[in-house]
């Protein structure tokens, strides 16, 4: 017989280490079919985060495209994505250091087809019938002025002008995709101060001679609809999918009119934060294999478009990077018992393989007891609205806290803030639960998956609707009896970072919080930041400087003093998302206030960390932290962190 050992929560020991985390574990990213090989990204936290492309021979081997230090990652948009494709077994990158755009064939050293220069490319196309390559250009030629956003042709001899321009004059353009005969050309492309979420336009035109666009018209789209992925079918017919219906749902223009393909309300499609996604193909002229997200959880279909009918193929927690032929579909995806992986879809037997898991075998010995599951949670929120969210309790087979105790809750505020969090098993997640704490991952107002009403509940309203949502989780749990009310925490990076320290400044509900690399002033952010999102906030707060008022209102840096708790910073000394100058400038702030606070740059690290040694210096630094603050002794944690003002804090226990 198994006998528990009793001790705080927070203080049980587990299997589930930041050490196993970042030697177990891999991201996944994009997915390509070229004929009978397969190929993917890894990002290699033991390889400083490096991205690696993978190929998958017929025979189930596999060999890494390039070797180090060779990176295939786009800056594009700062947040990259269509880093590179693959044609013919030739694969074309973007290579991290140097932007520069790479040719290389398996087992062969990478050739470069651009120049030094300041530009940098995404979103490669080959046009075969003209020898040459189309692709996403931003020139960041004009050193303090916007970069310069267009489509560009590169001649695959190599190109050292670094492309002949063939559309420009709006502020962004994605997703270049040419027709089956190679004739015609589609594009999406979209001005400030909308995001790709908010108003887009689908554009397509035809070549002349000289290989000029010519004849180009508008599809679809508008500043009030978003128009994500289009895709030429077989037989010429472009397909896209379009938010008008307040759902992303899937439409197909024939030359003449648009006739819409589903009409669901679920989302076949997503945020564009990087660019390269997809979530649909073409399996035959009359078949698409597609991913929709509906209710919190995502499903593979077949949609037979003569009949307009959906079968189901699959139903998993999320689902991106779907590539199809006529054999088989490729894709990602996870569930709340197993991690995010590489999947294959035979169409002839209809069996699904996993190729590839971004946790190893390590993740399958890990015992169910120390698991904990997602549970889907709705909760009522400000104006009689509903706001969502997974919630996981704790889960030690080895442990039971102390009579009377209520485990202590780590809300996690996903970034974007138009982004969205999901039940996909992740071992991050198990590092908290199964040491003791009950974790609450909340879909706030503004989180994509629920249509675009609510994802405009955000417009105007971030920094209330976000911290609203947030709180209100926080005490529907508690009042559940499921939490301890008095030991709420809060975490999250970036848009979440702000929501973080916003809800410590403007509520009094959290014991204490962990910004990674988080906003704490809003007027500094909508001046110091990149191209991409230099007009986000004039949807989402309001257009600066004519409200500088709503700015200051809900920047947290001139609230510090309605701040009650402690709190952790992590910042990468090379983001430039958000400045490490919005993390100093609220720690200095704490810290002159009295309040324990620590504060942790990583060199070396962007938006987003990478590196295995910053990924478990973090997860452990935060533990140290939360149980200065709780009251108790993380076990089996070495790590050095200094805290500010640390003498007012409570002692440690361990059981």
């Amino acid at each position: 017989m198994t006998h528990t050992k009793v001790a705080p929560c927070g203080a049980w020991e587990s299997p589930i280490t930041s050490d196993l985390i970042v030697s177990a574990s891999i991201g996944l990213s994009n997915t390509a079919i070229d004929g009978a090989d397969l190929y993917w990204s890894e990002g290699r936290p033991l390889e400083g985060g490096r991205q690696v492309i993978v190929r998958r021979a017929p025979d189930g081997s596999t060999a890494d495209v390039i070797a180090a230090p060779w990176y295939a990652r786009s800056r594009v948009h700062e947040y990259g994505g269509g880093d590179w494709m693959v044609d013919n077994g030739t694969v074309y990158f973007s290579n991290f250091k140097d932007q520069r755009l790479y040719r290389v064939r398996a087992g062969e050293m990478p050739e470069a087809l651009t120049h030094e220069s300041a530009y940098r490319y995404a979103d490669v196309v080959v046009d075969r019938t003209r020898h040459r390559l189309i692709a996403v250009r931003e020139d960041h030629t004009n050193t303090g002025q916007e970069a310069v956003n267009t489509l560009v042709a590169l001649d695959l001899r190599g190109d050292e002008a670094g492309g002949r321009v063939l559309i420009f004059g709006n502020n962004f353009y994605s997703t270049p995709c040419l027709s089956p005969d190679g004739a015609r050309l589609a594009w999406l492309t979209w001005n400030h101060p909308n995001m790709p979420w908010d108003g887009t336009e689908l554009w397509a035109a035809g070549f002349d001679e000289s290989g000029d666009l010519v004849d180009a018209q508008c599809v679809a789209g508008g500043q009030e609809e978003s128009i994500f992925q289009p895709v030429w079918s077989p037989d010429g017919m472009l397909t896209f999918a379009s938010d008008r219906s307040n759902w992303w749902n899937l439409c197909r223009w024939n030359g003449s009119r648009i006739e819409r393909l589903t009409d669901m309300a679920a989302e076949f499609g997503q945020p564009q934060w990087g660019l390269g996604a997809s979530v649909y193909g073409y399996a035959s002229t009359d078949q698409i294999v597609c991913a929709y997200t509906q209710n919190g959880q995502s499903t593979l279909a077949s949609l037979d478009i003569p009949t307009r009918v959906l079968t189901t193929l699959g139903v998993y927690s999320d689902i991106r990077q779907v590539r199809v032929d006529g054999r088989q579909a490729l894709f990602i995806a996870g569930t709340p018992r197993a991690p995010s992986a590489i999947m294959r879809l035979d169409f002839g037997s209809g069996a699904i393989e996993t190729l590839r898991r971004s946790s190893d075998e390590r993740f399958t010995q890990i015992d169910p007891g120390y698991v904990s599951v997602a549970q889907e949670v709705e909760f009522p929120t400000e104006n009689g609205l509903t706001a969502y969210g997974f919630y996981y309790p704790p889960a030690n087979r080895d442990y039971t806290a102390p009579a009377g105790e209520k485990p202590p809750l780590l809300v996690t505020a996903h970034g974007g803030p138009t982004g969205a969090t999901s039940a996909t098993f992740s071992l991050s997640t198990q590092y908290w639960t199964s040491r003791g704490f009950a974790v609450l991952d909340v879909n706030y107002g503004g989180s994509t998956g629920y249509g675009r009403a609510f994802r405009q509940r955000l417009n105007g309203q971030w920094g209330i609707v976000d911290i609203d949502d947030i709180v209100n989780g926080a005490r529907y749990l508690a009042d559940q009896g499921l939490v301890d009310g008095r030991r709420l925490s809060i975490k999250g990076g970036s848009a979440g970072g702000y929501t973080t320290l916003a809800a410590l400044a403007f509520r009094n509900v959290f014991a204490v919080g962990a910004s990674y690399y988080g906003i704490s002033d809003l007027e500094t952010l909508a001046t110091d930041t990149h191209k991409f999102e230099s007009r986000y906030l004039d949807s989402i707060v309001g257009p600066y400087p004519a409200r500088r008022d709503i700015y200051v209102a809900r920047s947290p840096i001139h609230f510090v003093d309605q701040i009650q708790c402690p709190m952790i910073l992590f910042q990468g000394l090379e983001d430039k998302v958000v400045p490490p100058s919005q993390a100093v400038t609220i720690f200095d702030a704490v810290r002159a206030k009295g309040l324990p606070v620590a504060y942790v740059p990583y060199e070396g690290e962007g938006h987003g960390f990478r590196k295995a040694e910053n990924i478990k210096h973090s997860l452990d630094a935060q533990l140290v932290f939360f149980g200065r603050v709780f009251g108790f002794t993380p076990a089996g944690i070495d790590v050095q962190l200094h805290i500010e003002n640390e003498a007012g804090l409570p002692e440690a226990r361990s059981d």
